[in-house]
C-alpha cells in the first residue's frame, strides 16, 4: 500500500487522502438497484463506478468487504414517503407474487452486470431480508427521541433532530429550505411536518408487501435499509458508503440523520458519490421517453440508438469521464469509445507480435519508463480514469510504432510495458477484448500463425520468389487480413 489515495468526500466538500478506520480492511456500501425494471444505463454508472472503486483498493492490498443492496420493498411512486410501492404495483400488475418480480429482475441486473464486467459484491442484502434489522433501528430512534408514532406509522422528527444535530450537512441544505419546499407538497396529514420521512408505514388493506411490527402491520421506510444493513455488516462505523449524485437528497442525508439518531455518532467516514448520465443534455427517465435499458444498448433494439453497442463499449464510455463528470449519452460519443476501446484491446495484443531489440530508443524509454507511475498518479488523485486512458492510448502509439518497426525496445521494457497495459487496462479498469466468438486468446493465435506465414513470404520474396509472395499475400486479403508493405517492414491486420 505505497499507493496513496486521495478521494473527493461529498461531505467535506473536498479531496482527502483515504485512511481507512481499520486498515488494511477497508468496508464500503453502495446502493444498489430497486428491482422492479430492467437494468438502465443509469444503473451502470454507478455499478462501474465502485467496481472500480472495488478493484483498485483491492489492488493496492487492501481487504475489501463491499456490501451493495438490493431495493425490494420500501421504494414508493412519487416520494419516499407517499404513494404504492414499485415493486407491488408491477406485481399488482402483471399478476404475479412480489418478490417473482424481484428475483426476475434481479437476475437480468446480475446478468447485465457480469456482461459490463463488474464484479460481484462481497455481500448482496436484500431489504426484505432485514425487516427486523430495520425494526430495531426505529425502534432505537423512537427510544433516543427523535421520531414519533401516528396512525400506526413512524415519522423522523425532523425539528427535534435538528436542534441537537444538524440536518443537510451533506447536501448542504437548511432545515428552513427543506420546511420551504416541503410546503408545496399537499397537506401535512400524519406528519407534525411535512419535512419528517417515514421510518415504518402502516400498509393500507390493499398493500401486498406487509410485515407485522409493534407499531402496525406495515413495511419500512426507504431510508431504512442502507442504514441496518450498512449497520449489520460493516460495523457501526466504516469507510466508504457511495451511490449516484441524485441519492445525496433525500436518500443519503436521511441515513445520516438516521445514524446519528440511532447510535449517536455518524457510521460514514467518506461519502462518495458519481456524477449523472444524460442523453442528450436531459436527464433520462421514463417521462421523457429517452429511456434506454442495457439490453437495447447492447442489441441495439432502441430508436435513439443508431446500432448496437458492446458491454465493454458501454464500460469504457463510463469510464472514459471522471465519475465525478456529468456524461451526456449520443451515438457518437459511443462510436468513438468504441475506437478508443478497439484501439487499446488491439494495442495489448499486439505486445504478443513485438520482438525486443538490444537496447530502446530514446522516444520509447520516454514514454515507457514513467508509464507505471504517471497511471498510478493518475489513479492516486480521486480515480482520474480519463487521463489513465490517455495514458494508455501514448502506450498504444508505442505498440503500434513497434509493430511497424518504426520502434525499438529492449526486453525489460517490453516487459514493463506490457505489465503495465494489462495491470491498469484490464485488472483496474475492467477492460476486456471483445470479439465475435468473445475469445481473445484465439485473435492472440491468429497473430502468431500471421506473422509465422508471412515470415514464409518474406523468404519467398527474399528468393524471389514473387509467385509465391504475392499468392501469400492474396490468399491471407481473402481470409480477411490486411497486408502493407512499408519501407520500415510489413504491417497487417484484421479486417472485421
Amino acid at each position: 500500500m505505497q499507493q496513496r489515495l486521495i478521494i473527493y468526500n461529498t461531505l467535506t466538500r473536498q479531496k482527502e487522502r483515504f485512511e481507512p478506520l481499520h486498515a488494511p480492511n477497508v468496508g464500503m456500501y453502495v446502493c444498489g438497484p430497486t428491482v422492479y425494471g430492467d437494468p438502465h444505463l443509469g444503473h451502470a454508472r454507478p455499478a462501474i463506478t465502485f467496481d472500480l472503486v472495488f478493484r483498485y483498493l483491492k489492488h493496492l492490498g487492501y481487504k475489501v468487504r463491499y456490501v451493495r443492496n438490493i431495493t425490494d420493498v420500501g421504494h414508493l411512486e412519487h416520494d419516499a414517503d407517499e404513494g404504492e410501492d414499485k415493486i407491488a404495483k408491477k406485481a399488482r400488475l402483471e399478476q404475479l407474487e412480489p418478490m417473482e418480480i424481484a428475483q426476475y429482475y434481479t437476475h437480468r441486473y446480475h446478468q447485465a452486470m457480469d456482461a459490463l464486467n463488474v464484479l460481484r459484491p462481497s455481500i448482496e442484502p436484500c431489504a426484505t431480508g432485514h425487516i427486523i434489522e430495520q425494526q430495531q433501528l426505529v425502534q432505537q430512534i423512537l427510544d433516543n427521541g427523535f421520531a414519533y408514532e401516528s396512525n400506526g406509522s413512524i415519522y423522523f422528527d425532523i425539528e427535534a433532530y435538528n436542534q441537537q444535530h444538524r440536518y443537510g450537512i451533506l447536501s448542504g441544505r437548511s432545515l428552513e429550505n427543506i420546511k420551504d419546499e416541503s410546503r408545496e407538497l399537499a397537506g401535512i396529514g400524519e406528519k407534525k411536518n411535512q419535512a419528517d420521512f417515514a421510518l415504518w408505514k402502516k400498509a393500507q388493506p390493499e398493500h401486498i408487501m406487509r410485515w407485522p411490527s409493534p407499531w402496525s402491520d406495515g413495511f419500512p421506510g426507504w431510508h431504512c435499509e442502507c442504514t441496518a444493513m450498512g449497520r449489520k455488516y460493516l460495523g457501526e462505523q466504516f469507510d466508504i458508503h457511495g451511490g449516484g449524485m441524485d441519492l445525496v437528497f433525500p436518500h443519503h442525508e436521511c441515513e445520516i440523520a438516521q445514524a446519528v439518531a440511532s447510535m449517536g455518532h455518524q457510521a460514514v467516514k467518506y461519502w462518495m458519490h458519481n456524477n449523472m448520465l444524460t442523453i442528450n443534455g436531459q436527464k433520462m427517465g421514463k417521462s421523457y421517453n429517452n429511456f434506454i435499458t442495457l439490453e437495447q444498448f447492447f442489441t441495439g433494439n432502441h430508436p435513439l440508438l443508431e446500432k448496437a453497442y458492446s458491454p465493454m463499449t458501454i464500460r469504457f464510455f463510463v469510464l472514459s469521464a471522471h465519475y465525478r463528470g456529468t456524461v451526456d449519452f449520443s451515438n457518437e460519443a459511443l462510436s468513438a469509445a468504441e475506437k478508443g476501446l478497439e484501439k487499446m484491446m488491439n494495442a495489448i495484443s499486439d505486445l504478443n507480435r513485438i520482438q525486443p531489440a538490444a537496447k530502446c530508443d530514446a522516444e520509447t524509454e520516454r514514454i515507457v519508463k514513467p508509464l507505471r507511475q504517471k497511471c498510478y498518479d493518475a489513479m492516486n488523485d480521486d480515480l482520474a480514469t480519463p487521463q489513465v486512458i490517455s495514458l494508455l492510448f501514448e502506450a498504444c502509439t508505442v505498440v503500434n510504432k513497434l509493430v511497424d518497426h518504426k520502434a525499438t525496445i529492449c526486453a525489460d521494457c517490453l516487459k514493463e510495458l506490457s505489465e503495465v497495459m494489462h495491470l491498469f487496462a484490464e485488472d483496474i479498469l475492467g477492460l476486456k477484448a471483445e470479439s465475435g466468438s468473445g475469445n481473445a486468446e484465439r485473435e492472440q493465435a491468429y497473430g502468431k500463425v500471421v506473422d509465422m506465414v508471412l515470415d514464409l513470404r518474406a523468404k519467398a520474396k527474399a528468393a524471389k520468389d514473387w509467385a509465391t509472395s504475392d499468392q501469400i499475400r492474396d490468399e491471407l486479403a481473402a481470409a480477411g487480413f490486411e497486408v502493407k508493405d512499408t519501407k520500415d517492414g510489413v504491417t497487417w491486420k484484421l479486417n472485421k
